[in-house]
């Protein structure tokens, strides 16, 4: 009796898991511009069953929803692609978190796994569909630029400003093919801070292991870095362009974790000033949508490393 209860409680999860799933996916797909951000939170899911169920339960989720994935987009693309590697980083965010690593090793095994396995199954599809990487991912920018200038079509943007971008269009195109690999690193890193702060009060409230990283809100990144954003910096100085994509790429990939460490300060004072929630998830979202409040947040980071906002001792820098 006591194990049929089992089952079925382990039964209703995995249903709970893949309809969860599937709501992000459909709202992800379906939802203009909302989509976007809805597609943050697919791991979310897979991370938390995978931690609850353990692996061989957990991992029936992810496999069932990425069939129903395919059947719902008509067969595989770089779309199904892309939701499989946000299903596969919960996965290895769950078992990472078994190991109690640090956050920036969590976070860094983590999406190397995910972009290294990426860039093999790329490679895979390439082959079966008989195009060269280049020629899909530049097939497949073109088609979300062209996406997006319908959007803004149906939004009502004036005429005149549809007229700039489509002229602008090929050299967005050409800027972004090149910018892929930094914007694939940027967002897969976001993604994984995000999803590991989020299931932290969800793996509290379900008394799930969650390992101690310590207060992210004294996060600091590694002072080394702050060389790399330099050089970068100058490599967009040089006029070969090449060279200034690949500062360019150096560039968004290191602000990134410059904007997890402004974060990190900007939530240091929320909690020391005790702001309500209501005002503290207005701010947030004040500085996800507003690229200047972004800009400042990124700044807090960058020059962090010689005003120490937090007034940190350094023998507590972790």
């Amino acid at each position: 009796m006591v194990f049929q209860t089992i089952q079925r409680d382990v039964s209703k999860d995995i249903i709970s898991g893949i309809t969860i799933t599937c709501l992000i996916f459909g709202a992800s797909v379906y939802l203009p511009i909302i989509g976007f951000f809805c597609a943050l939170f697919i791991p979310l899911p897979t991370l938390f069953y995978r931690s609850k169920l353990g692996r061989k339960t957990g991992i029936v989720i992810p496999i069932i929803t990425i069939i129903m994935m395919v059947a719902i987009l008509g067969g595989a693309s770089i779309d199904i692609l892309f939701f499989v590697e946000l299903l596969l980083l919960g996965f290895v965010l769950s078992e990472l978190m078994e190991l109690n690593l640090s956050i920036e090793k969590t976070v860094l095994y983590a999406c190397s796994s995910v972009i290294i396995t990426g860039i093999v199954c790329l490679f895979f599809y390439s082959n079966f569909s008989n195009k060269g990487i280049y020629a899909l991912v530049a097939e497949y920018v073109g088609k979300n630029l062209e996406l997006t200038l319908s959007i803004y079509e149906n939004m009502g943007v004036k005429q005149e400003s549809i007229q700039v971008i489509e002229a602008s269009l090929e050299n967005i195109k050409y800027v972004l093919i090149r910018i892929i690999p930094a914007l694939t690193v940027a967002f897969t890193l976001f993604v994984s801070w995000t999803n590991l702060l989020l299931a932290k009060p969800i793996f509290k409230n379900r008394k799930l292991l969650y390992p101690e990283f310590g207060s992210l809100k004294l996060w600091k990144a590694p002072d080394f870095l702050v060389w790399g954003i330099i050089g970068c910096g100058l490599l967009l100085l040089i006029p070969d362009k090449t060279i200034k994509i690949f500062g360019l790429n150096g560039v968004l990939i290191l602000i990134t974790v410059y904007f997890f460490q402004g974060t990190a300060i900007v939530s240091f004072y929320f909690e020391k000033k005790r702001l309500p929630l209501l005002l503290r998830l207005f701010l947030y979202s004040l500085i996800a949508l507003q690229q200047i409040v972004l800009l400042v947040v990124i700044g807090l980071g960058f020059f962090d490393m010689w005003l120490n906002f937090r007034k940190l001792e350094p023998n507590k820098n972790n």
